[in-house]
């Protein structure tokens, strides 16, 4: 392999899971009170995306995060799912967060999987993903 700087080499993947390595073992000495992964789990999917949400899950565990992402694997090892929505009010664009029940998180995840028509499969994968083994 050719020699360079990493974001020139490395794939979007490959940079999000450096990344959330070197948070891990920086945090190891002295730990943060809160770390935070702004859509560390960019350019992954399926069983790469599940296993990175696994290991915030357990990072998760020793201290506080709070994970961006658009993925419903990484969204279905939270303990807790705030949704993030923008929009235009007038001239501006305006953001709300809120915090999701059991109810809105299952339907949320089955949204992030089908898209906005969420279908009885999507359902049942998303509770899938939400009973996952945390």
């Amino acid at each position: 392999m050719i020699a360079g700087p990493i974001d020139k080499i490395a794939s979007g993947g490959e940079l999000a899971r450096f990344l959330l390595a070197l948070k891990v073992v920086l945090s190891a000495n002295e730990p943060p009170k809160t770390l935070i992964f702004d859509e560390v789990d960019s350019g992954v999917g399926g069983a790469v995306a599940a296993a990175v949400g696994a290991r915030l899950a357990r990072l998760g565990k020793k201290m506080q995060t709070l994970v961006i992402t658009h993925s419903p694997q990484v969204a279905s090892n939270g303990d807790h799912h705030l949704k993030i929505e923008k929009y235009q009010s007038g001239e501006q664009m305006l953001s709300s967060t809120v915090g999701l029940s059991e109810d809105e998180r299952l339907e949320e995840i089955a949204r992030m999987l089908a898209g906005d028509e969420i279908t009885e499969a999507a359902r049942s994968a998303a509770a899938q993903l939400l009973k996952g083994d945390r």
